[in-house]
């Protein structure tokens, strides 16, 4: 799972199974926090699904910054291809 699609649909669905969000409310500049009401202890169980999906340690000052969903893919993403 290295391209982006890949990554954005993983998110997508961890999203739908984790938090119960409208599969029609997800798309790539959506906020994570106004828009899909992701809440920081929801943050966290995102990055335990994250570290399990990637088998990487997900850095916490990574996802600090991510607001969108396009962010956490483009995260993964790097993740998964710088090392």
């Amino acid at each position: 799972m290295t391209d982006q699609e890949q990554i954005y649909q993983k998110i997508s669905a961890v999203l739908v199974e984790l938090f119960e969000i409208d599969p029609a409310a997800i798309h790539p500049q959506a906020h994570l926090y106004q828009d899909l009401d992701i809440d920081s202890i929801d943050a966290v169980d995102l990055m335990v699904e994250l570290k399990k999906m990637t088998g990487k340690k997900i850095q916490p000052e990574g996802f600090r910054s991510a607001r969108t969903v396009q962010d956490v893919v483009d995260q993964v993403y790097k993740l998964l291809n710088d090392g």
